[in-house]
């Protein structure tokens, strides 16, 4: 998607100035023409402006707005405009009562830009690091449509299942990722402090060691003697590998291919990115998104970069004539239940039901998924762990057993 500035004269001949972001430049003059504004001027921004112009926001965005901010922001403006109130108004009542700082000040920002006479869609846009360009498309056909309400609502919907499906994965991943630090800490506590004690006690004893102890109190060495090392390696690794996952494409592209293929792993992350592709394309389709734009915006929600790759390659062969269900399936990257369920909504016209019906069944496997995981994973920790720590102690102990033959 570029971005291009413009300036035009509404029907009242006033001026209109603001940017938007379309496929091509044709795209966008089409548009501005059907809205019946006379356009005076568009230039393509270059992507070195848009940043900079990202970084001069007259607000701090690092704290980031979450779906679940989103979710809010949606709820309670599509029903304070259900409600009759005026869109300023609830646009300014949302800047004083959001908790999320960011998601207030661009609240308070897009109520000027409307009372100025701009679109809510355009000026919404104006912030993309707050609104999302999901919700931006949403807003853009309730105006257009005049059921600005609905679009929001579903927006909302939308992305509190949005967030319910990211909040099982971050559960899903925090047990096993707290109980593995954990253990790491515990070992690595007892090789530093531990050991070294009963190394100089089993010194000064002599004779021979048994193999395990030795090879114990050889890693404990290690680990003193390395630490700062290991510790540099451990910080080292961690940024060279999200510096890589930012800046690398084909980095990123490997990482999210390995994941789909992982034993386990991968059967997760597909009934999630299945479930969050076909949520996004029922919302948006049945909003009256065009459905070239569905596909882009279910590639960039997603978070895979192969998924997106495929729904890409089917978005292509959309625009060429091709039925949806063929073109996902042509990608391979798609189950075969979803191109049947597709095919049935093609065929029956009602093809938001069925991709609805594919989100719902998604969800619940994913759900089914997770659970199942916990379960597995749970035993496997606490057998793994224990062996471990059981080996530790066991090699620390042996030459104890044997203390007769150690004194000399």
């Amino acid at each position: 998607m570029a971005r291009f500035r413009y300036r035009a004269f509404d029907e009242n001949g006033a001026l209109i100035e603001s940017e938007e972001s379309y496929p091509t430049q044709e795209a966008l003059i089409a548009e501005l023409q059907r809205r019946g504004l006379n356009l005076v001027e568009v230039v393509k921004v270059d992507r070195e402006e848009k940043e900079k112009k990202a970084f001069s926001l007259p607000f701090k965005l690092g704290g980031g707005v979450s779906d679940r901010d989103i979710s809010i922001f949606c709820r309670q403006l599509g029903t304070m405009v259900n409600a009759g109130l005026p869109i300023i108004d609830a646009l300014n009542i949302l800047s004083e009562q959001l908790p999320n700082k960011n998601l207030a000040e661009a609240s308070k920002k897009v109520a000027q830009m409307v009372s100025e006479g701009r679109p809510i869609s355009s000026s919404m846009a104006e912030f993309p690091k707050v609104f999302p360009e999901f919700v931006i498309n949403l807003v853009r056909v309730g105006e257009e449509t005049g059921s600005l309400d609905v679009a929001l609502i579903r927006a909302a919907d939308y992305y509190e299942k949005l967030a319910m499906i990211k909040s099982k994965i971050k559960s899903a991943a925090f047990y096993p990722t707290f109980v593995v630090i954990v253990a790491t800490a515990i070992v690595s506590g007892i090789l530093y402090f531990l050991v070294p004690t009963f190394a100089e006690i089993y010194a000064s004893l002599g004779g021979q060691l048994p193999a395990p102890t030795q090879m114990l109190i050889a890693a404990s060495n290690a680990l003193r003697n390395n630490l700062l090392f290991i510790i540099l390696f451990i910080v080292g690794f961690t940024l060279i590998f999200r510096f890589l996952m930012a800046q690398s494409y084909q980095f990123r592209k490997s990482v999210h291919s390995f994941m789909l293929r992982a034993p386990k792993m991968g059967e997760l992350v597909m009934k999630s990115t299945m479930a969050k592709f076909a949520r996004t394309m029922a919302t948006l389709f049945s909003s009256g998104v065009a459905l070239e734009k569905a596909f882009e915006i279910a590639g960039q929600v997603t978070g895979n970069v192969v998924i997106k790759e495929a729904l890409e390659s089917a978005k292509k062969a959309v625009i060429e004539g091709e039925p949806m269900h063929r073109a996902l399936e042509k990608t391979g990257m798609f189950p075969k239940l979803v191109i049947a369920m597709v095919r049935v909504g093609e065929d029956t016209g009602r093809l938001d039901e069925m991709l609805d019906t594919i989100a719902r069944f998604y969800e619940d496997e994913f759900d089914k998924a997770v659970e199942g995981m916990i379960k597995l994973i749970e035993p496997m920790l606490i057998v793994f762990i224990g062996g471990i720590v059981g080996a530790i102690l066991i090699a620390l102990y042996m030459p104890i057993f044997k203390l007769g033959e150690l004194i000399k």
